[in-house]
């Protein structure tokens, strides 16, 4: 297990930053008086953790950066977020030591960063260390000037040197040193960094768009080769799930092309990255047979994998996989919806200062737990006296339930009914446990993906309550994460929004919306993403050159563009805008649309060459570009039962490129569906519409 500080750590971390927001802070003075910094008025979960630090802290604006160019000191940044373990290790450790604080305070002026807040800062700063050290990782820290030239990057140190390795207490000490005695030496170090970026800075675009289908093959070949064919996943240890990389292979026509994707799957949810209780996913496994996670649990992790079980479904049919689905939403609707029907960001990996606390077990609770009813479900989740790991255990399915039934001799029906009791009470029991922090930012990107996800989940199974609960996350994002003149915000902090959202705020939360439109056929929602999809035009597309960019013209810009935006942990954003802008171009008959759509793409398409696995959102429409999809047009009277039914119908339907059209009216409803080459006529009813999806195929 990861380095534990139980010492110094608040014993439950989310009833601490929840006193910090109560207090009155009205009486205090701006720096935060005696007890805290002037991050006690922060609303990030994420700066309140270091409120009490002994740095003088300040929040990344004007007041820090005029302070140090008029006392010409320079800047310490620190990069992290609410739910990373070193951040909170490096924290206690070392910016609660006074040693460390005073030479921090006495020497330079320390800013404090939420990178899920300010995406943009993080992107920029983490090129830099990319660029200076090979790597980075958080706590992401930057020495800088206080014009923001960046000259030194490090992730964790501890606060004082061991064993011939330099601590933070030295390092300060030696960069302080160095910024009064030598500033030609930082001067030359910062104009080295930035040459260097220079050189990253928006790369030409290239004169034609490469092969798509030799690029998949390439990418293909590639996944093949890294696969994990005993476990599943990708490479070895630290071992990510990688939903970009499934999806794509799902999306793909050949069995063993699939098959890399759907044994991941399976391993996953047989290991313990997969909560066993609760549902959801834990956002990585440390070795390679997805049994002990990172315990943290993101949104956007719940969101992308949401949407590849659910493609998973529609490819094989297998009901464990909507089951999946089903888990997700509903750890998702327990743990991270707000009261309002947004979501909230994640769930921190740890609880009383030990990652994973929260989600360990020993056999003896587990007893007291079930009496007499616990050797049934010790068996099957894995569970020993001595523990799986270090004395407890993590909770697996080491065998899959059916073999498990069968080597026991066990009747189906009843095990499940047994089984499903035992875990209910356990969660229960878990539940009286002290949880882990949750970051309840409510971030605009992040809902879109987990809009998205719920609305095509609702319309595939016809469940409305999925499509209801999207709807509901759409409205509290447009109603309260958009300023008055309609620019849209990046998130809802503690009661309030401020930063100007990024092009992946509007491409993810307008493809949700319009996955919303498609699985409710309402126009209004059509609507807000063509209006959204404006905006975006406007404020991140440069009207003289087409370029897009990732901050908005009207928003806080960085030294220079340095991001070769890429499919991370969350689609590309070049790549999901280049999707959004071609479904609404197909929908609306609106050409000028497309030619947007595929600047978007020029903007990876140099790279896509180059790195394929990178680029897998993009080179999805890439092979899509010259075919045309299959329209399905509603008309009529889209609100009755019936349409509901023939759109669920639709959706199950294995299209490889689908769009939905809905014009309401008072006339009778009609669907009628045209693919490549041919139209068919009008159907009205089940019947006609499953008779005609049979003519069809599978779509693909």
């Amino acid at each position: 297990m990861k380095n534990n500080y139980t010492a110094t750590a608040h014993s439950d971390t989310g009833a601490y930053v929840q006193t910090l927001r109560d207090l009155d802070k009205h009486t205090l003075p701006t720096d935060g008086g005696e007890r805290f910094n002037r991050l006690i008025f922060a609303r990030s979960p994420y700066l309140l953790q270091h409120a009490e630090n002994r740095v003088n802290w300040y929040e990344w604006g004007s007041e820090a950066f005029q302070k140090a160019r008029k006392e010409n000191m320079p800047i310490f940044l620190s990069i992290g977020y609410a739910t990373c373990h070193w951040c909170h290790v490096m924290a206690h450790e070392s910016f609660e030591d006074q040693g460390v604080a005073d030479l921090m305070n006495r020497h330079f002026i320390a800013i404090k960063v939420d990178r899920e807040e300010r995406p943009d800062i993080d992107d920029f700063y983490m090129t830099v260390a990319q660029t200076m050290t090979g790597s980075g990782g958080w706590p992401l820290n930057v020495f800088m000037t206080p014009d923001k030239q960046p000259f030194m990057t490090f992730t964790y140190l501890p606060p004082r040197g061991t064993a011939g390795r330099s601590g933070l207490s030295e390092l300060l000490a030696n960069i302080a040193t160095i910024w009064r005695q030598h500033p030609d030496k930082i001067d030359n170090n910062c104009r080295a960094v930035m040459s260097s970026l220079a050189e990253r800075s928006t790369p030409a675009l290239p004169d034609n768009l490469p092969d798509p289908l030799a690029i998949a093959q390439r990418a293909c070949s590639t996944l093949q080769r890294i696969h994990d064919r005993s476990h599943g996943g990708f490479g070895t240890a630290p071992k990510f799930p990688m939903p970009i990389y499934l999806e794509w292979l799902l999306a793909q026509t050949t069995p063993d092309t699939r098959s890399m994707a759907l044994l991941t799957l399976h391993k996953m949810r047989a290991g313990g990255i997969w909560d066993h209780l609760g549902g959801g996913l834990h956002r990585y496994s440390v070795d390679q047979q997805w049994f002990a996670p990172h315990f943290e649990k993101m949104l956007y992790d719940q969101a992308m994998l949401a949407r590849v079980t659910t493609k998973a479904f529609l490819v094989t049919g297998e009901e464990g996989f909507r089951t999946m689905t089903e888990e997700i939403f509903s750890f998702c609707l327990r743990e991270l919806r707000s009261p309002q029907g947004a979501f909230f960001s994640a769930l921190d990996a740890d609880s009383e200062g030990i990652e994973g606390k929260f989600y360990l077990w020993h056999q003896q609770e587990i007893a007291e737990c079930l009496g007499t009813d616990s050797e049934l479900p010790c068996q099957y989740y894995g569970v020993t006296t001595e523990g799986n790991f270090e004395g407890m255990n993590i909770l697996t399915t080491p065998l899959q339930f059916d073999t498990f039934c069968h080597r026991n001799n066990l009747d189906v029906t009843a095990t499940v009914r047994f089984l499903e009791v035992a875990r209910t009470t356990l969660l229960a029991r878990r539940a009286t446990r002290i949880h882990p922090l949750r970051d309840d930012k409510i971030i605009t990107s992040w809902n879109g993906l987990m809009i998205g996800a719920l609305a095509t989940a609702g319309a595939i199974w016809h469940e409305q309550n999925y499509c209801t609960i999207a709807a509901e996350a759409a409205t509290f994002i447009l109603n309260n994460l958009r300023r008055s003149d309609g620019r849209l915000l990046r998130c809802y902090l503690n009661g309030g929004a401020e930063v100007p959202a990024f092009l992946e705020d509007y491409a993810f939360l307008a493809s949700g919306i319009l996955d919303l439109f498609e699985a409710t056929l309402d126009p209004a929602w059509f609507t807000t993403a063509e209006e959204l999809a404006s905006d975006l035009l406007r404020l991140f597309r440069d009207p003289q050159t087409g370029r897009f960019t990732l901050i908005g013209s009207d928003a806080e810009q960085m030294p220079l563009r340095v991001s070769s935006d890429h499919d991370g942990v969350t689609p590309s954003a070049f790549g999901r805008t280049a999707h959004l802008l071609r479904r609404l171009a197909l929908i609306s008959d609106r050409p000028e649309l497309l030619e947007a759509a595929l600047a978007a793409l020029g903007e990876v398409a140099g790279d896509l060459e180059q790195n394929p696995l990178a680029h897998l959102e993009a080179l999805s429409l890439l092979s899509r570009l010259n075919s045309e999809p299959t329209m399905a047009t509603f008309q009529g009277d889209i609100e009755s039962p019936e349409a509901v039914q023939l759109n669920s119908l639709i959706h199950r339907h294995r299209f490889a490129d689908l769009s939905i059209r809905s014009e309401p009216s008072v006339a009778p409803l009609s669907l009628t569906i045209c693919v490549p080459g041919c139209c068919y006529p009008a159907v009205t009813s089940v019947a006609e519409l499953e008779k005609l999806l049979s003519s069809l195929g599978n779509g693909e």
